[in-house]
């Protein structure tokens, strides 16, 4: 017997302590009538005041076994919560089933009832077998159902969900010897005393969850009550089944489980990156990539050589991957990629005209190129809004102001003699009197003073921008106006966008949980992603440049073919020091022509 087993057993009969004592206390009042009306009609009781104290007992159990039957009947009755996951059948994949069965043979415990894949880097056992899960299995997303086909039906054995990057990624050998201490869990999860105190566990849990609903709130004070009672014992419990399955698993694969591990955080590493920074921005206007586990293999390679610490990593891409135990791995890796568009962002549950699949060879023309091009489109909108005159849409309230002289696109010119008329005062941009026939320097005494001039009817140029946010006074002012008007035009859009868009964060039958990639970000990153997305528009409208694709940063601009990545820095000087002379020199060595006009979305 495993070491961890003893323990495991001695904490679950803890726990289901606590459940007795809970029933022992239910059913105490009730134990107190029958003697005391016993008593009564025996003649041991007679007289006063036995009469009025039976009836008030009587009463008071009675109120106990209604509220008890209906606090235990929700505990029973609640379905427990259940990680969204996409069913795998063993029509799906036989060869991964023949492997789990093998292992679980080897290790002489029940296998597992069926197999799952989840968007993460992590493998686990879930136990299913409660009739609200047999009632309504998962159900198969998009495209894959007629690959994964329907869930199987759970029983005794709990289901094996397996993280779907490790198919991609890990070779058939690794993947054995990473599940081989998870399926060993099925042996101490088969023991009754350690099934009936997680059931009495996720029943309280879920009862918790069932006392936030309207009317029911007096449920949750006895579920939490009880939770804390067990909670050490129903830890230490768990801790107890992983060391016994460890134990357990020690046999198979051990050597090769080491090396294996190594391979579990880089893939960690690698999925988070293409999450964040490859999904996200897809996911953001509507697209989602179809085959992200797929991406995952370019990303972590990618990573293998880039970082030293993992040289030598992809020498094992020799060998046979994970994914060729699936059958149509190209199906189930779009239902992966759907479900993981649902968790980490609230997409829909189905693709759809305004939530459609997107494949990595046409990533750069339908996403960075449309991503550059509205944000670069926002940015100019905000302008507009800062720089509109009184009294006209999007500018300040007040009285009337003259309409501008000046024609919509100021022709271009050069950039004036040093001392003559500062940078701020440049044809084409924010602060350009010039082109209206006004004389001497023009500078941003404050971020959101409205002038009627040139900047209101300006063209998309990204002069314009590096004008405005020029900063002759060193105060950045023109950068934090234009911030805020970006950040509160965001959130106007995500209001606007209404509940058909955000389906996924819906509560009902087939919302799911939602866990966001990043939080809310400031309005000086988004600024800089603005600036940054109007320079790699201006890029590749006039100095031949190509939006690309980095699997590990995302979005990138493609110069003759090699990514520049020394944008950053100057798009920060630009905006925290309101310095555009960095900047100006990248575009002139780039030849990119700041007062050429920028096509937008």
């Amino acid at each position: 017997m495993e070491a961890g087993a003893p323990s495991a057993r001695s904490r679950a009969l803890a726990v289901l302590r606590v459940r007795s004592r809970a029933l022992a206390v239910g059913l105490l009042p009730a134990a107190l009538a029958v003697v005391l009306v016993a008593a009564r009609a025996t003649g041991r009781l007679a007289g006063e005041p036995w009469p009025a104290v039976t009836l008030v007992v009587c009463v008071v159990a009675a109120i106990v076994l209604l509220v008890g039957g209906a606090f235990a009947a929700v505990v029973l009755r609640a379905s427990p919560a259940v990680t969204p996951t996409v069913p795998l059948s063993e029509a799906a994949a036989p060869d991964l089933y023949r492997l789990v069965r093998d292992l679980a043979d080897r290790m002489d415990v029940p296998p597992p009832s069926a197999i799952a894949l989840t968007p993460d880097c992590d493998s686990w056992l879930e136990d299913r077998s409660h009739a609200a899960h047999r009632r309504g299995a998962a159900r198969v997303f998009g495209a894959a159902a007629g690959a994964v086909g329907p869930e199987s039906e759970p029983g005794a054995a709990p289901v094996l969900v397996i993280g779907s990057p490790f198919l991609w990624w890990m070779r058939v050998a690794e993947l054995r010897a990473v599940l081989a201490p998870v399926v060993a869990g099925t042996g101490p999860s088969a023991h009754p005393d350690i099934a009936d105190a997680r059931g009495f566990v996720r029943g309280l849990d879920a009862a918790v969850d069932v006392g936030g609903r309207r009317g029911l709130g007096w449920i949750a004070p006895p579920a939490r009550l009880l939770l804390r009672l067990c909670r050490t014992d129903a830890a230490e419990m768990e801790r107890g089944v992983a060391a016994a399955a460890s134990e357990r698993a020690q046999g198979v694969d051990y050597g090769l489980r080491i090396v294996a591990q190594e391979q579990v955080g880089l893939a960690y590493a690698g999925w988070d990156r293409l999450l964040t920074r490859v999904a996200l921005p897809a996911w953001r206007m509507g697209r989602w990539p179809a085959h992200l586990d797929a991406g995952v293999v370019s990303a972590l390679t990618e990573l293998s050589r880039r970082d030293r610490l993992a040289e030598g990593f992809t020498s094992r891409l020799g060998e046979r991957p994970a994914c060729d135990l699936l059958e149509q791995p190209g199906l189930i890796d779009e239902a992966t990629s759907l479900l993981a568009a649902r968790l980490f962002h609230g997409g829909p549950a189905e693709a759809g005209p305004d939530w459609s699949p997107v494949d990595w060879a046409a990533y750069p023309e339908e996403v960075v190129d449309r991503k550059w091009r509205t944000e670069a489109a926002r940015l100019h909108a905000a302008l507009d809004a800062l720089a509109a005159p009184a009294g006209l849409p999007g500018g300040p309230s007040g009285s009337p102001a003259p309409a501008a002289t000046v024609p919509p696109a100021a022709p271009a010119a050069p950039a004036a003699p040093s001392g003559s008329v500062g940078p701020a005062a440049r044809p084409g941009s924010s602060g350009a009197a010039g082109a209206a026939g006004a004389a001497g320097p023009a500078t941003l005494a404050a971020a959101d003073s409205s002038s009627p001039g040139a900047d209101a009817f300006a063209g998309p140029t990204l002069e314009r921008v590096l004008g405005y946010l020029t900063d002759l006074g060193g105060e950045c002012a023109a950068g934090e106006a234009l911030a805020g008007r970006i950040t509160g035009e965001l959130a106007r859009e995500e209001r606007a966008a209404g509940p058909a868009a955000r389906a996924g964060k819906a509560r009902g039958a087939d919302a799911v949980p939602l866990f966001p990639l990043q939080p809310p970000r400031s309005g000086r990153d988004l600024l800089a992603d603005h600036v940054t997305a109007m320079v790699c528009c201006a890029a590749v409208d006039s100095a031949g440049a190509t939006p690309g694709l980095d699997w590990l940063d995302g979005p990138v601009l493609l110069v003759g073919g090699d990514r520049r990545s020394d944008l950053a820095p100057r798009v920060l000087c630009l905006i925290e020091e309101g310095n555009p002379e960095p900047l100006r020199d990248w575009l002139s060595a780039l030849g990119v022509r700041p007062e050429k006009p920028v096509r937008l979305v």
